[in-house]
Order: C-alpha cells, then sequence, then structure tokens
C-alpha cells in the first residue's frame, strides 16, 4: 500500500470533513499515480464498458462519460482502489477497524459539455445503512468552477433529510428505478443552492475531496474550451455497514446487474462477497 504523510491527514481537516461534509486535502496523490491513472482513464473511455453511460445527447458538444465497478475489469483502477493513498485517506476519516472497498465511479466531463451533474445526496441511490461510509473525488486534470468543479452545500449532512434520487441522464435508464424508492421529494434544488453556503475548490492533480454520503453536491458542465475534467469517485465502506435492500437503489437497474456477479446479501446483512473486498484492515 502507498504510505501517506498523515501531516496531509491532520485532525483539523477530519474536523472540517464533520462540520461541513466536505473538505479538500491537497497533494495527497503521487505525479506516478496521477500519470498512471490519467492514461488508465483514457484507455476506459476508448473502450467503454457495459455499464457506461453517455449522458451528452447526439449532437450536443462535449461528452459527459459515467462508468462503474471499473477495478473489476481494468489492472490499474483495481491497484489504485487497494493500494493507493485513498484507502488510508479513508482509515484515517472513518477511524474503522476494516475497510472495505463499495465501488469506483468514473465521471468525465470534456470540454464544451453543458450538462450538469443534478443536486443530490450520495447514500439514497445506495444499499447501505451505517455511519463508516465516505466518498472520495480525485482528478487527474485542474479543476475550475468552469471546467465542472464539484459544488457543495455546507452542512447539508446535518439536515436529517434523506432525499429521492436524481437521474444523471434522460437515457440513463435509472430513473424509473429511483422512483420506486418512495423518498421524500428534494425541494427546489435552484432555491437551496442560492441560500446555501457552497463549498467548491480549485483543485491540481494529486488533490482529492472528501466528502460524507448524506453531504448535498452538484456540478456544473465544463464550460472551457479545452481543459478537461477527468475525476473518479471511490467509495470505502467500515465495518458498521450493513446491506439495505430497500427498493430505488443503484444496483437494482437490470443493465448495471447484469455486469456484476449476484449479490447475495439480504437485508440488514454485515457486508460481505468478493464484490466489496477487504482492502484495509487496523490489526490483520
Amino acid at each position: 500500500m502507498t504510505q501517506v504523510d498523515l501531516k496531509l491527514i491532520n485532525p483539523e481537516t477530519i474536523t472540517e470533513y464533520r462540520q461541513n461534509g466536505a473538505c479538500v486535502v491537497r497533494d495527497l496523490l503521487s505525479p506516478e499515480w496521477i500519470e498512471r491513472m490519467a492514461a488508465a482513464t483514457d484507455r476506459i473511455l476508448a473502450n467503454p464498458g457495459p455499464g457506461s453511460m453517455e449522458y451528452t445527447a447526439d449532437g450536443k458538444t462535449g461528452r459527459y462519460y459515467g462508468d462503474f465497478f471499473i477495478w473489476r475489469r481494468d489492472p490499474d483502477f483495481n491497484e489504485f482502489m487497494r493500494s493507493g493513498p485513498l484507502v488510508q485517506l479513508a482509515a484515517e476519516f472513518m477511524q474503522a477497524e476494516e475497510i472495505r472497498f463499495f465501488y469506483d465511479q468514473l465521471l468525465v466531463k470534456e470540454p464544451q459539455t453543458a450538462e450538469h451533474t443534478p443536486l443530490h445526496q450520495d447514500l439514497p441511490y445506495w444499499p447501505l445503512r451505517g455511519q463508516q461510509i465516505i466518498s472520495i473525488w480525485a482528478g487527474f486534470d485542474p479543476v475550475t468552477e468552469e471546467a465542472g468543479a464539484v459544488q457543495y452545500i455546507k452542512g447539508s449532512h446535518k439536515w436529517g433529510k434523506f432525499y429521492a434520487p436524481a437521474t444523471f441522464g434522460k437515457n440513463s435508464h435509472f430513473a424509473d428505478i429511483y422512483r420506486k424508492a418512495g423518498l421524500e421529494e428534494m425541494p427546489d434544488p435552484e432555491q437551496l443552492i442560492s441560500e446555501g453556503e457552497m463549498l467548491h475548490w480549485d483543485l491540481v492533480p494529486g488533490d482529492v475531496v472528501v466528502h460524507h454520503p448524506l453531504t448535498l453536491h452538484y456540478a456544473p458542465g465544463n464550460l472551457t474550451e479545452s481543459g478537461r475534467r477527468r475525476g473518479l469517485a471511490l467509495r470505502y465502506i467500515g465495518e458498521d455497514v450493513t446491506w439495505d435492500d430497500r427498493p430505488g437503489t443503484f444496483v437494482k437497474n437490470p443493465s448495471l446487474a447484469k455486469t456484476l456477479p449476484e449479490i447475495k446479501l439480504r437485508d440488514g446483512d454485515p457486508i460481505s462477497g468478493e464484490l466489496f473486498p477487504v482492502v484495509w484492515q487496523r490489526n490483520p
């Protein structure tokens, strides 16, 4: 496992994460990891997987690409989630005894991509219950607000809300799945954004953003003329997390389920199985 300078993950940064629902950790990824994962991302973009999504409509400029569980078919993504510095980052933030990997999600916005990522929380999409759940967003290009930097509503993870998931694209086939969740509809997103205190950061490759699974966030399109926005979100979970077999989570999508092994977990089960591997233990 890549060792991380723990001075980069200081108590003040973890406190900021817990209070605000999101924080940035600067200069975490080495140049070697950045180069390796940027090349791996381009390899995936050239060879989309069976569960991938093209969120940009035909005839529109740019490209908004999404893909899931890439670690299962690409050795660089596999090693990055298992041995890269984000594993240790997750362990420090969650103070767990054991870390499992939940899944990775590639979200690429090429230049002149108008499509935005809608305001949402992560956890309503996922079949999980528990406190030890964390998302880490790593970019392999410089990111500014114009290029589509992710923006967070400060403190929204403490609102006690669990909003219905929003689909990322009209042709993603997730909308019907999410309607079955029966959750509270989100109020006007534009009003929430205008009234909230927003957090976002300009990033350079090497920086990562950590956020709570209930923090409301969105991302504008990439309106730059030539700047790419290749971003990878990795989700880690600790030992207190159990399976939530409610309707309306993303694993219920048949097109995605076809690419995954059968999930034999029942409601309330601790997370286990080769789809969600153990990647770190405090005292192995």
